[in-house]
């Protein structure tokens, strides 16, 4: 696998060059760069697999890059140590990430994601990631759904219910789409929970503003917006009760 590394400190570049090579096995780094222009320039001449791209560089910003290639038959590892915020962003547009310092364990993950998605490369996740990134839009996510047909960008207010099976998660969205994801919910549980989501049950996890009806009972019942009936766990009950006391 061929990686360009881009960071404006030479020592960062040579420090992620070195990890790659001697922790991720086949992993060749091509060009080292320090900035947009030589990393734009490496990447026509050496038409990487990967690019570890680091964000903050002296008067540059990293997602510049995006806009100067012509296309984005690579995949892209942002390197990173900025706020919340932006990671949530990453989080929500299905983009890989490493803070800043780097983990090895991390990188080595990053690297056999890359392989694992060689030859079905989609740029558009990088569209949302922009997206998703602009001041205030916080509350206009996009939740980028990587299944087996491909892509789904999805408004979080068209989620319904998200359910689990196994390793993959059901998401049941306002249009009378099921869109399959093999992630668990765990994963979504964490993202869409400052989202007014609410996990009432280990198998599913609702929005919190498509309820019509809760009907009580030992743990009780929802029943959404889509008609589903979905049980209440007797363990989540108070939790979820308490949600809507005053």
């Amino acid at each position: 696998m061929k990686a360009i590394v881009v960071d404006d400190e030479a020592s960062s570049c040579e420090a992620l060059k070195a990890l790659l090579e001697e922790f991720c096995t086949g992993v060749a780094v091509v060009a080292t760069c320090q900035s947009i222009d030589e990393a734009v320039e490496a990447i026509e001449a050496h038409k990487p697999d990967a690019v570890f791209l680091d964000i903050n560089m002296k008067g540059e910003n990293g997602f510049d890059l995006l806009d100067r290639v012509k296309s984005i038959d690579f995949e892209i590892v942002f390197a990173t140590a900025y706020s919340e915020y932006a990671i949530k962003a990453f989080k929500f547009s299905a983009i890989d990430y490493l803070l800043k310092p780097i983990d090895v364990d991390d990188l080595c993950g990053a690297v056999e994601k890359v392989r694992a998605r060689k030859g079905r490369i989609e740029s558009s996740r990088y569209d949302q990631l922009l997206q998703n990134l602009k001041p205030a839009n916080e509350q206009n996510y996009k939740l980028t759904l990587p299944s087996s047909n491909g892509l789904s960008f999805v408004k979080i207010s068209d989620i319904i219910y998200c359910e689990a099976n196994s390793n993959y998660t059901h998401f049941f969205l306002a249009d009378g789409r099921k869109i399959i994801v093999c992630q668990t919910l765990k994963e979504y549980e964490l993202l869409l929970s400052p989202h007014r989501f609410f996990r009432i049950h280990h198998a599913y996890l609702i929005n919190l503003e498509a309820i019509q009806q809760y009907v009580a009972g030992d743990g009780g019942h929802v029943i959404m917006n889509n008609d589903a009936i979905l049980d209440v766990s007797k363990r989540r009950k108070r939790d979820f009760l308490s949600l809507y006391k005053k």
